[in-house]
């Protein structure tokens, strides 16, 4: 079923808190997966930042509408980017874990920039999350995100109803569910050993210690 205004309008702003923020970041765990069958891309391009010669790769799921993930991005993100990510020290794969129908939308937008206008439009999102994830009017202030990022009211609207598009996002969580057992956001894999919850700086720094 494509993403529409009625859709997206049955998630109330209480009804998004909850999808955001009541999923509360599980405790630091370790559980290790596949790495060559988590590095085998989905049905959509990878989204990679960094050296394809990095030491460590870091693969994160992450929700749009998470609140924990949009506390990582702005506060502990900055530091693997430019201590990790831009030394060539990691090489950050960054795929969609959507918690709910609002957050599929967010990502179908960024998803229908230029590749490389993808990131932008994430941390853009994440750095606004307030205004648009949680609001009686979901779809409306969509199109609003979108026109912030390059888009007409159209093009967005186009966007939103692109159904291989919503199909392939949908099925990179459902196989980071069933393959790879991530149950809420933010969840990292690092070199295939995955660590849930929102990381501090001390312990982003203290986990990539033990690969580098």
């Amino acid at each position: 079923m494509r993403l529409n205004r009625r859709q997206l309008l049955i998630r109330s702003s209480a009804g998004l808190a909850a999808a955001g923020f009541a999923l509360k970041a599980l405790p630091a765990f370790a559980q290790s997966v596949d790495v060559e069958e988590l590095m085998t891309p989905g049905p959509l391009p990878e989204m990679v930042l960094g050296s394809e010669d990095a030491p460590l790769t870091i693969v994160e799921y992450a929700s749009m509408t998470c609140g924990h993930c949009a506390n990582f991005h702005k506060y502990s993100y900055p530091h693997l980017k430019s201590e990790y990510i831009d030394t060539g020290k990691v090489r950050f794969v960054f795929r969609e874990f959507p918690l709910d129908p609002v957050a599929a939308a967010a990502f179908m937008l960024a998803r229908g920039l230029p590749e490389d206008k993808y990131f932008d439009a994430i941390d853009l999102m994440f750095e606004t999350q307030s205004s648009w994830a949680f609001t009686d009017d979901p779809y409306t202030a969509l199109l609003k995100l979108g026109q912030q990022i390059g888009y007409t009211k159209e093009t967005a609207e186009k966007t939103l109803g692109d159904q291989k598009l919503l199909d392939s996002i949908t099925a990179i969580r459902t196989r980071a569910g069933e393959k790879f057992g991530v149950k809420s956001t933010p969840t990292f894999f690092f070199d295939g050993n995955m660590v849930g919850g929102a990381l501090t700086v001390a312990q982003l720094d203290a986990e990539i210690a033990k690969y580098l």
